[in-house]
Formats: structure tokens, C-alpha cells, sequence
């Protein structure tokens, strides 16, 4: 066994001498040889909390404080190993499939690819830098909506940072649906890098879930030398090659060359001469982007085909948010004259896209965009705004969620984008003046969220801004502001009669008794969504004034209402046939025996009660 275990040792040795020097080399296979014991490099491992949260894409708690917020993640848990519904988890904002289906959400991107399943995210940095051989997630309700966790080469404290910075997946998966909502202590098996980091990002998927899921704690566990295994550094291949061949194709339309009368040439390409061009074009388009690039280097009649800007109306670049950078965007730039969808959320961050190279792709090819999403990107400053405002006068849908570095005096652009009629502004630091030059100029708004925006001093004058100026909208998302009252919410629903979604969730300063959740019921008669969350004040008296006046409801979320009753809700349920979801969580009067009991009697509803153990 020792003989074997040597030998071992040796081949291992000899495979690390190919990047090492001659003489340690040497070295090495003499002791070996010599009969000398092979002594194994010892390293200690270590676990560790996060130490702080860097980045995360959305999340249910409010900007100023930490009940349900991603700050709940760094340090030891505070719940785990309990499992249920605690204010001292992390939450992401949406779950299931309830978000899609609104009139608010976006379209979605064509050739996005099977395997992206992320909708949110987290990025936690840790203490020490560590080759990792475990990360951990506590999941204390509902879990299983973590599909990719990733690793950086990048040291988040480090005053010196790399120049390329890496990220490499440590394990991916498609979204699972756990049958059971307790805590759980996840550990996959993760890969072994060949660098150390103390920056890992985990990725959800929350799709399949019932509920909210809830996390508690991240655990990184590693080793602070490189194990012996992972000292050989594998080749790496770059899925974002976005790039052409080296060999310059000079003449891309040299194989396909017309006769006099029009008909096609054969000129060598097979089977694809006989094919009609839009034919080819049809096969080509069911690709996704880095397969389409790589196409393009087989030969010039694919090369054509695969730069035809009429493959790239629509570009969805999230998926490659690791690899982006403004070589790829200038790779891109000559195939996207005619783009008119393109996602951008995620790309970007520390230091990958520059003002220089968003600039010079968007003055290339932002003359006919209609929809741009820029979710959570960092790189955004002023300029960038100011050159959107320019260079895309269409722009009908614009994403600027979690955008919270871009200063407030960034978005006065906005309002010169006169034919808007989506608007996301979520957990951005817009300001009153501002948001009131968008409402004056852009008038088509159909879509607006200004979930979590804090910076807002007087929401009563935004909304009543909304009613003179916005009277075609149709969803407005004003999650946890913090000073709405009935006044603003009257003249709203006084000038946007069309509304079909509003989101008043944790907006504390509306009271009942004032009448003016009765109010916005006779007067809003197509609401299909409405979030009440946290308002304690909800009453039966509102639950029934809706059931008389907005049959089309599908959505609606009361939870934590002190003052709702069973009758009311049954009187809701068979008044709105339409009903899909019914948030009743925390409501004092409405127990467990009565959901059951109410789930039986109308089974196509998604009726929710979350429970603390």
C-alpha cells in the first residue's frame, strides 16, 4: 500500500514539475526515490459566516430597517435550525409564477437559454480567502430556490484588485419544487477551483416555490492552501466568445452570388444552396448567442447569415453577465443596427462595461430600441443616462431596478423620453423632483414602479401628478412607501380609473377608517391585482366593497389584517370567479381549520397562510 501510495505521489510530483522549476523537479523525485516518506501538504479547514452583503437584486424588506431584508444573511443564523416565517431572514420580493402573469411584467427574451434559470441574486463576502469544499445555505422556509452559487477571484477587500476578474461556477442546477416548507441545511457538492476567493454569489429560482423562501445563513468552508488535487490548472473555455474568427472573412457574401434572373448560384455550400435564405435564417435563429458567434467562423455563406441584424432585433445579455465586457459589446456592435430589445441587467459590475463602452454601443444601436432592461447595473452613472435620453427617442420600456448607486440627479434624463409607458424604478434613490418631470412629459405611462424608492418626500403629490398626467395607466407599484395618505390615494383612483394592479404593500399611513380602500373599490371596477400587505387596518367592510365592485380580481394580498373575517372572505371568493391568490398570513381571525376549510370549497384558489414554528 505504501509502495502504491508512493507512486502516486511521484506521478502527481511529475505533473507539477511541467509548471514548476527543473530543480524542485529533481528534487521531488529523488526523495521519492530515495525511499524517503512523502509527507502530503496539511492544510486546516476553516468555516466561515459571511462578514458582510455586497450586492443582491430585490428583497421584501424595506430599505431602513432589517426585518426580511438580504442584510439578514451576514453573520451566524438567527432562526436556523427552526423552521417558518421570521422577520430575521432574508427574502427575495416575488415568488411563483404570480409576477409573470400581471399585465406589468415584461416580455419575455427570445434565445435565452435553457439553462439560465436566475432570477434573483446575492453576493456575500467572506473573511478569508479559502479554496472552497463546501458552501452551505440555510433554507428555513420553503426551500429549494437556489440554483447556481458562484465563486470571484476577487477579494472585496483587497486594496490591490486584479485585473481580470474571474468567475467561475461552483454548482448549477434547474429549479426543484420541495414538497415540504421546513428548514434545511443545503450543501451540494460544489467543483474545486484553482484560485481562492471570499466572495461567492448564490442564484434563485423561485418559481416552483408555494411561498416566500427564507434564508438564514451562508457558510463558506475551505482550506487556505490549494489541495493538491485542484494544482493543475484545467483549460478554461470561455462560453461568452462573442468574437470572430481570427481569419479575417474579407467578402462574407462571396458564396452566395445571384445569375442575371435573380436565382441563386450553387457555389459549393451543398445542401444550403437549395435552401431559401429565410430558411436558413428561421434554423439559425433557435440558437443561442455564443452558438450563433461560434457559427459564424465555419464558413462565409454562416458567417452572412449569423451577422444578419435581423438576428439580433431582440439580445438578452444577462445570462453572460460573468464574461460581458466592452469587447464583447463592440464584437456585438456591427450585427445590432435594427436591435430593439436588450437586456442588460446584471452586466457590468466592477469595472467590466465602461461609460466609453455603453456609450459607443448605444450610439450604434440604440436608434430603434423599444425596451431596455438594466437591472442592477453598477456601471450606470449620469452620462449613461444622458446618453440613452439621446440616442434612443422610441425607448418605450426602461428597467433601472436596484440601480441604488446612480445619483438622483441621474434621472432628470428620463423625462426627455417623452414615449415611455413602462417605467421600473425599484429600490432607486430617485428624487420628488425628478419623478415629477417624468410624470409631466411622459404621459403614456402604462407600467410604473416605485417600490422601496425612499428618496420620495411626498408621495400625495406624485400620485396626484400621476392622476392628472398618467390617466392610461395601468399598474402602479408602490410598495413601502412611506407617507401615501388617503388624499393622494382618492385622487388617484379619482384620474386612473383603467388600473389594474396597485401594490399599496406596508404603505402604513393608510388607514380604514377613512373609507378610502372603500373608495378605491366602486372606483377602480378592473383591478385584477391589489396588495394590501401589513395594513392592519383592512376591514370587512373593504373586503366587501370589493367583492361588490371588482370581479376581475385575481390577486390579492391582505396579510397581517387584524380585522377580516371568514364570512367576508367568502363572500369574496364567490364573487370574484377570477381569483387566483389570496394572501391571508397573519390575519387574526382567519386560522389554519378555516383555510382548510375554504381551500375545499374553492380548490382553484391559492389560498396562503405562512406559519411560525
Amino acid at each position: 500500500m505504501l509502495t502504491l501510495l508512493s507512486m502516486f505521489y511521484y506521478i502527481c510530483l511529475r505533473r507539477r514539475s511541467r509548471s514548476g522549476t527543473r530543480g524542485e523537479a529533481l528534487t521531488s523525485r529523488r526523495a521519492v526515490e530515495s525511499g524517503q516518506r512523502a509527507t502530503l501538504p496539511i492544510s486546516v479547514e476553516v468555516d466561515q459566516y459571511a462578514k458582510e452583503v455586497l450586492d443582491f437584486s430585490s428583497h421584501y424588506g424595506s430599505e431602513n430597517s432589517m426585518s426580511y431584508t438580504m442584510w439578514n444573511l451576514a453573520g451566524m443564523p438567527n432562526v436556523y435550525p427552526s423552521s417558518g416565517d421570521f422577520t430575521q431572514t432574508a427574502v427575495f420580493r416575488a415568488y411563483g409564477t404570480w409576477w409573470e402573469q400581471c399585465a406589468s411584467a415584461p416580455l419575455p427574451f427570445r434565445r435565452t437559454p435553457k439553462a439560465f434559470h436566475s432570477q434573483d441574486y446575492i453576493e456575500l463576502a467572506f473573511e478569508e480567502p479559502v479554496y472552497p469544499t463546501a458552501v452551505e445555505v440555510l433554507e428555513t422556509y420553503h426551500p429549494g430556490a437556489v440554483v447556481q452559487i458562484m465563486a470571484c477571484s476577487l477579494n472585496p477587500f483587497s486594496q490591490n484588485p486584479p485585473t481580470d476578474v474571474r468567475w467561475e461556477v461552483l454548482w448549477a442546477e434547474e429549479p426543484t419544487k420541495v414538497l415540504t416548507p421546513q428548514a434545511r441545511q443545503f450543501s451540494p457538492s460544489i467543483k474545486q477551483l484553482s484560485f481562492p476567493t471570499n466572495l461567492i454569489r448564490v442564484e434563485v429560482n423561485s418559481s416552483l416555490l408555494k411561498y416566500y423562501t427564507e434564508l438564514d445563513a451562508v457558510v463558506l468552508r475551505g482550506q487556505k492552501e490549494r489541495p493538491i488535487l485542484s494544482l493543475y490548472k484545467m483549460p478554461r473555455i470561455d462560453i461568452c466568445d462573442l468574437s470572430d474568427s481570427d481569419e479575417e472573412l474579407s467578402d462574407p457574401g462571396a458564396s452566395i452570388r445571384q445569375a442575371g434572373d435573380g436565382k441563386h448560384v450553387n457555389l459549393g455550400n451543398g445542401y444550403f444552396d437549395k435552401l431559401p435564405y429565410e430558411l436558413i435564417q428561421l434554423i439559425v435563429s433557435h440558437l443561442t448567442l455564443p452558438d450563433l458567434c461560434r457559427l459564424t467562423q465555419t464558413c462565409k455563406l454562416l458567417h452572412q447569415h449569423c451577422c444578419d441584424p435581423l438576428q439580433y432585433i431582440q439580445l438578452s445579455l444577462q445570462p453572460y453577465w460573468a464574461r460581458l465586457s466592452d469587447t464583447s459589446l463592440g464584437h456585438l456592435q456591427g450585427r445590432c443596427t435594427l436591435l430593439q430589445r436588450l437586456n442588460l441587467s446584471w452586466t457590468g459590475n466592477r469595472g467590466a462595461l465602461t461609460l466609453t463602452g455603453f456609450s459607443s454601443f448605444m450610439k450604434a444601436c440604440g436608434g430603434s430600441l423599444v425596451c431596455l432592461e438594466l437591472s442592477c447595473c453598477h456601471f450606470l452613472s449620469e452620462p449613461c443616462l444622458e446618453v440613452i435620453s439621446q440616442t434612443c427617442p422610441g425607448l418605450q420600456e426602461l428597467n433601472l431596478s436596484s440601480c441604488d448607486r446612480l445619483h438622483p440627479q441621474a434621472f432628470t434624463h428620463i423625462s426627455k423620453l417623452t414615449r415611455l409607458r413602462r417605467l421600473v424604478l425599484y429600490r432607486t434613490k430617485i428624487e420628488q423632483i425628478a419623478m415629477l418631470s417624468i410624470l409631466t412629459f411622459c404621459i403614456e405611462l402604462r407600467h410604473l414602479n416605485l417600490g422601496s424608492c425612499v428618496m420620495i418626500e411626498d408621495y400625495d403629490v406624485v400620485v396626484s401628478m400621476l392622476a392628472v398626467r398618467c390617466r392610461s395607466l395601468r399598474s402602479l407599484d408602490l410598495w413601502r412607501c412611506r407617507n401615501l395618505t388617503e388624499r393622494g390615494l382618492a385622487e388617484l383612483a379619482a384620474g386612473c380609473r383603467l388600473l389594474e394592479e396597485l401594490d399599496l404593500g406596508w404603505c402604513s399611513t393608510l388607514q380604514s377608517s377613512s373609507g378610502c380602500f372603500q373608495h378605491l373599490a366602486r372606483n377602480l371596477q378592473c383591478l385584477r391585482k391589489l396588495f394590501l400587505t401589513a395594513n392592519r387596518t383592512v376591514c370587512d367592510s373593504d373586503i366587501e366593497e370589493l367583492a361588490a365592485n371588482c370581479p376581475a380580481l385575481q390577486h390579492l394580498d391582505i396579510l397581517g389584517t387584524r380585522m377580516v373575517s371568514s364570512s367576508s372572505l367568502r363572500k369574496l371568493l364567490q364573487a370574484c370567479p377570477k381569483l387566483l391568490l389570496l394572501d391571508v398570513s397573519f390575519c387574526a381571525q382567519v386560522d389554519a381549520r378555516i383555510v382548510q376549510e375554504l381551500c375545499g370549497l374553492f380548490p382553484n384558489v391559492a389560498i396562503k397562510k405562512s406559519f411560525t414554528q
